[in-house]
């Protein structure tokens, strides 16, 4: 969905809530393990894997650790290439925002650079929400460019959610059940992409992905490569549901329940779109790459999937479009300081820093609704053209100057 879509997503729960909040007395809602309390948040293991996930928020020191043996990995695969002492090549990381359908655009930047025969192999790649999902196959590389433009060219309403009905906004988790979204990513993240990422990992690479705990209202980073080279049964399953749960726009999506155990003792974590704290992220502002000690050029590359400008609309004076319209705003905002905080970060960091977002020169037919494919097709096609017109990266967020790009 798109943060005009999820405004007045929000807001038509909130009618539904306020018309039938007479009929709620005495009815059930659906059932879930008990929540993790509060004091062993940070001590719940899914799937008991130590290193599967972070909070964003904690102390920079676990995310430090994995940072450094992923540079012990890369130093073993660079040794054993007959690579070793050598100097370390340029690291490139990907940040890959939300955006719902909007991520068509991500989907064909990424398409495009590689024809531009520039698009480097990426040292670390996040991703929330719909940015989640074309992740995985921004860092597996060209061979996945395929299965990318078929998911953000084919993609339809059905293939996304059911819609349930108003009553849902009180007796069930979500305006929509995600089930068909559920079959879609198990099609495509598949044994062999899991496979690879693992291979990937023990590379030295790393595949972030950001989910919000909402019981504990904290950031999650899950450490996918570590899951993919656990060899844990029940880590693909866990993958697919880390995938589903970025995007899960709370309200509208149904949310996805995370199984975890403290002490022996079984909890489920309810996990939502990760864009709830943060539509994009490079790494937590706590960890500063300049103090590391390891010496090598680096190299940030922001996709913001989405408009920067201001969108402007007539507003109607009814309650529900101006509340709507005003969440709205502050879901543009919200994405905007993403942007501006990711670019401070990188300059302090020293961090060369890139952005693409979708211009104001973007036109296309209007919308028929939500995961539009002729929208979607004419927003891929604009990407790619961005990049392979050397027009996609601005040195600098637009709301800080003239956001000049590279010649």
């Amino acid at each position: 969905m798109t943060e005009k879509d999820l405004a007045l997503g929000k807001l038509a729960v909130m009618a539904a809530l306020f018309v039938i909040a007479f009929m709620t007395a005495g009815c059930s809602i659906p059932e879930r393990q008990p929540p993790v309390p509060r004091a062993d948040t940070t001590r719940a293991l899914p799937l008991g894997i130590a290193n599967a996930r972070f909070f964003a928020d904690a102390g920079p020191q676990a995310m430090l650790d994995e940072a450094n043996r992923a540079y012990e990995r890369e130093q073993a695969a660079l040794g054993a290439s007959g690579r070793a002492g050598g100097r370390l090549a340029p690291a490139s990381y990907l940040a890959v925002s939300g955006g719902g359908d909007n991520g068509a655009f991500g989907a064909g930047l990424i398409n495009g650079w590689t024809a531009t025969g520039t698009r480097p192999e990426f040292k670390i790649v996040t991703g929330v929400s719909t940015g989640a999902l074309i992740a995985p196959f921004a860092f597996l590389g060209p061979d996945y460019d395929a299965s990318l433009r078929e998911v953000y060219t084919t993609m339809s309403p059905g293939k996304v959610y059911r819609a349930r009905g108003y009553l849902a906004a009180v007796f069930d988790d979500a305006m929509a059940d995600t089930s068909p979204l559920a079959e879609v990513i198990a099609r495509y993240a598949d044994q062999k992409m899991f496979d690879a990422i693992a291979r990937e990992y023990k590379k030295g690479r790393l595949l972030l992905i950001g989910t919000t705990d909402l019981d504990a209202r904290r950031p999650v980073i899950w450490n996918i490569g570590a899951l993919a080279a656990s060899g844990h049964p029940q880590a693909l399953d866990l993958f697919r549901k880390v995938l589903r749960a970025s995007a899960a726009v709370p309200g509208a999506f149904q949310p996805v329940m995370i199984d975890v155990e403290v002490d022996g003792r079984k909890y489920q974590e309810l996990h939502v779109d990760g864009g709830a704290i943060a539509q994009l992220f490079l790494y937590p502002a706590s960890i500063d790459l300049s103090r590391s000690g390891i010496r090598r050029e680096r190299h940030a590359y922001i996709i913001r999937n989405a408009r920067l400008d201001p969108e402007y609309s007539a507003i109607e004076r009814r309650t529900i479009t101006i509340a709507g319209e005003a969440i709205s705003t502050m879901l543009a905002s919200s994405g905007q300081n993403d942007i501006l905080r990711t670019y401070f970060i990188s300059g302090r960091d020293g961090v060369a820093f890139n952005l693409a977002y979708i211009g104001t020169d973007f036109t296309s037919a209007p919308k028929s609704g939500e995961f539009d494919q002729a929208f979607m097709n004419s927003l891929y096609q604009y990407g790619y053209r961005q990049i392979t017109e050397g027009q996609a990266w601005h040195k600098m967020p637009p709301s800080l100057g003239t956001g000049s790009k590279d010649p």
